[in-house]
């Protein structure tokens, strides 16, 4: 799992949170709003990095056309409670195979973690008054799981019997 720092990232807004329209000569690594996105995907570049924040009642089908030129997904969590971008990112990574990076933004929460990492999230930007250190623990905490998840789709005591026969 990558640990976002804010203050360090190599992926930035387009000035604001919904404007203006970026130039697609601005810069690589622009994350944009879903309205930013549509307002220039059909003059961005090939092969400049974009990135796009999506609302967690977005509908990821409306999207699958665009997924090859996307290298970043963030996906927001307004709420720690409310958990619909885990079904958006396993969306992502099982259904649509989607390769790039998917970040959880917004009430990230230590305790999130291990369902972030096995839902198909592979970066976070944690809650300003969430530790890192406690973060890297939480991921340790379970060595294995029954069920099966995005990076490993055959459940945990499939492995055990094959192992033992």
């Amino acid at each position: 799992m990558k640990f976002i720092d804010t203050h360090h990232d190599q992926w930035h807004r387009a000035a604001g949170e919904d404007g203006p329209v970026p130039h697609p000569s601005a810069a690589a690594n622009l994350l944009l709003t879903l309205e930013q996105w549509h307002a220039v995907r059909d003059t961005w570049p090939a092969g400049l990095p974009v990135g796009v924040l999506l609302a967690n009642d977005f509908d990821i089908e409306e999207l699958v056309a665009d997924l090859p030129r996307l290298a970043l997904i963030a996906l927001q969590f307004p709420k720690w409670v409310d958990g619909r971008a885990y079904t958006q990112a396993r969306l992502l990574r099982v259904r649509y195979k989607f390769s790039g990076e998917i970040r959880a933004v917004g009430d990230v929460l230590v305790d999130m973690l291990p369902l972030l990492a096995r839902t198909g999230f592979d970066a976070v930007q944690l809650r300003g008054d969430q530790s890192r250190e406690a973060a890297e623990r939480a991921l340790g905490f379970f060595p294995g799981h029954y069920q099966g998840d995005v990076s490993e789709p055959r459940p945990h005591f499939a492995k055990l019997l094959a192992a033992h026969a």
